[in-house]
């Protein structure tokens, strides 16, 4: 797993390419494959943002834009897809930060074990023929 420290942090994942954006995946081992029988160290509260930097007359200024809040539920599917609310931005965007506000009760940690990003890559928009 990604582990960091405490039970919030944030990951920024630079894209391959310009992507317009629709959900976001994330992945936790189930109860049954964890070496202490437990899985509190899943992520629960989760934002997702995206940068406009560079996207604006001053590039050196950040700024995001938010695209939900979303809960995994440890109960669930350990693969859990979140459709990004504001799907509809007119741009792609080449990076996703991650916000984990909470997680499951694990003091010590929070861990990651996969994210996805789903959309359509810049140059393929006009295509129907385009993947995920």
């Amino acid at each position: 797993c990604w582990a960091f420290k405490g039970h919030q942090g944030q990951v920024v994942i630079r894209l391959p390419a310009r992507v317009y954006l629709t959900a976001i995946t994330v992945q936790h081992i189930t109860k049954d494959a964890s070496p202490s029988g437990t899985v509190n160290s899943a992520p629960k509260d989760i934002a997702v943002f995206v940068s406009l930097l560079g996207t604006s007359v001053d590039a050196d200024r950040e700024e995001e834009t938010f695209l939900g809040m979303f809960s995994y539920n440890v109960e669930k599917d350990p693969i859990q897809t979140f459709p990004l609310k504001n799907m509809l931005l007119p741009r792609a965007f080449s990076q996703v930060k991650i916000i984990v506000k909470s997680n499951w009760g694990n003091p010590w940690y929070t861990c990651i074990y996969r994210v996805k990003v789903h959309g359509k890559m810049e140059n393929q928009k006009a295509s129907t023929n385009g993947q995920d």
